[in-house]
């Protein structure tokens, strides 16, 4: 079976022989740039499965960076970032990153993240049916969701979430409930994980036209709401 291409970005070279000896034992491809600017090429030309991104570098630091991928693709951002610096995490989730992993960091913890994020986006290529809630379509399989005729571009861990809920549209999903059936049971996702992801799905779908999508209830959990089924 093929190794599956890895594109770590990263200006610190010990981080990056850090991560190449530990994404090669966990029998993955690596492939490293220096600065966002020679990410964006190898990304590119490489076509990876997954990126790693950390956030301060010069040359295009890691948001600007994702921002120019997410423009023209939706391939998985694993984002690294300093510890104390939550707004950067969540800045970078709410830019389309798919999770993230503070510095310093357990190699052992990334590839384990590296590996749920790959399993979910293999889960979600392989189901082709179309789902369907009001004014919602969402093709998992293709990456496609759509308001009416309107395509939303959405993050693979964005699809993962709609596709949750809109799979049983009438069920009220607790918060980690939802966590479970998207990143998996006895993943460490915080709430502000969550809710990035949550408040980016309901914005996106809100510009779509469709302002009432998610609901939540308040003690309770989330569901889909009317967005025009009523």
């Amino acid at each position: 079976m093929a190794q599956e291409t890895l594109l770590v970005v990263d200006d610190d070279p010990q981080i990056r022989e850090v991560l190449r000896i530990a994404l090669t034992r966990a029998s993955y491809r690596p492939v490293m740039a220096r600065d966002g600017r020679e990410g964006l090429r190898q990304f590119r030309a490489e076509a990876p499965a997954l990126i790693i991104l950390d956030i301060g570098m010069p040359e295009m630091d890691g948001l600007e960076l994702c921002r120019a991928i997410r423009a023209e693709s939706d391939t998985p951002i694993l984002f690294l970032t300093a510890r104390d610096d939550e707004v950067d995490r969540i800045v970078g989730l709410e830019l389309g990153g798919d999770d993230y992993v503070t510095k310093p960091f357990s190699p052992r913890e990334l590839v384990a993240r590296i590996r749920a994020i790959l399993k979910r986006t293999a889960r979600r290529e392989a189901r082709a049916e179309q789902l369907h809630h009001g004014a919602v379509s969402l093709t998992p399989g293709a990456h496609l969701c759509q308001v009416r005729d309107r395509r939303v571009d959405l993050t693979a861990t964005e699809i993962s979430i709609l596709e949750r809920l809109m799979a049983r549209p009438t069920q009220v999903f607790s918060r980690p409930h939802l966590v479970d059936q998207v990143w998996g049971a006895g993943a460490a996702v915080s709430d502000r994980t969550l809710d990035s992801h949550l408040r980016n799905l309901r914005s996106k779908l809100a510009e779509a036209g469709c302002e009432d999508a998610i609901e939540t209830l308040h003690g309770v959990g989330l569901r889909m709401g009317p967005c025009g089924t009523a």
